[in-house]
């Protein structure tokens, strides 16, 4: 393949801006995704992103602009499960499976109800490069500027709450606050990557950057760095490959990142990283 014909796709503004927007999404999830796998809530991403699904179909329906609607609707269910899950009577991951699979039902439910809704939705469910606009790229690069300040500015707190909640607690750490502003910024993260990725693929770059970077570091300062490193660099190449493939964006960037697990899982070594897998707390944080 000539140097022309890697370039080609640069000249069309749709495939720049989707570039713009998949990069900096895939570094938005390796971030953020290091909180989820860390704090074992890995199936979060999967639950939101099936929430928010919810929201987007009823904001279709109802003809209320996409992002606020499925955003509130997002934030909403992610403070939802917090709430459900403080009280200590019913675990993470089963409020997780209630809350966001009776949205995702709501969502489908809808759709089946008005079909008007349908086509409006696919690209949620799927992700569509070619929607891909200059607000959806400002929409990202703000989303990313949020999650950066609020992982700059809470990193003492989110780092205790994240490794050791309950005596974050007795320290008087506001963990509520802690983990309402984490969900916030997932949430909004998640509604953010659904354009470039869909619903169905978002949580897969949540959690595969993380573990990657957990593979290759103990370090949680670093690992937040490599993570995200991780994530641009697929949806980087995923987003070229996609092109030239001709298949889907969200599935070759899910498919890129994966694979580069496999490469780092085997490069480690295999037994050497079956046991990192199941030691994920312990992370050195103390950076």
């Amino acid at each position: 393949m000539t140097w022309h014909q890697l370039l080609e796709p640069y000249q069309f503004a749709f495939f720049r801006h989707g570039l713009i927007v998949a990069t900096i999404a895939g570094a938005l999830c390796g971030l953020v995704g290091v909180y989820v796998v860390l704090r074992g809530m890995s199936y979060i991403g999967h639950g939101l992103s099936h929430s928010i699904f919810g929201g987007a179909a009823a904001s279709a329906l109802l003809g209320f602009n996409f992002y606020l609607g499925a955003g509130l609707w997002g934030v909403a269910s992610g403070l939802l499960i917090g709430r459900v899950t403080r009280r200590r009577v019913v675990g993470s991951d089963a409020a997780i499976g209630v809350i966001t699979t009776a949205s995702f039902a709501l969502g489908l439910a809808l759709i089946s109800l008005f079909g008007t809704v349908r086509q409006s939705i696919d690209a949620t469910l799927f992700g569509s490069i070619l929607g891909v606009s200059m607000t959806d790229v400002f929409v990202v690069i703000g989303v990313a500027l949020l999650a950066l300040a609020v992982v700059f500015l809470r990193y003492r707190s989110l780092l205790f709450v994240t490794f050791d909640p309950e005596v974050a607690e007795v320290s008087g750490v506001a963990t509520g606050r802690i983990d309402a502003l984490l969900m916030l910024v997932l949430a909004t993260s998640v509604l953010a990557t659904m354009q470039v990725l869909g619903v169905i693929l978002v949580s897969a770059m949540l959690v595969i950057p993380p573990v990657i970077a957990r593979l290759l570091t103990q370090s949680f300062a670093r690992m937040l760095v490599i993570s995200s490193v991780i994530g641009a660099v697929s949806s980087f190449v995923g987003m070229n490959l996609s092109y030239h493939l001709d298949i889907a964006s969200g599935a070759t960037i899910v498919l890129v990142c994966a694979a580069l697990f496999a490469a780092v899982f085997l490069g480690t070594g295999v037994a050497g990283s079956t046991s990192r897998l199941g030691r994920l707390g312990s992370v050195r944080h103390a950076d």
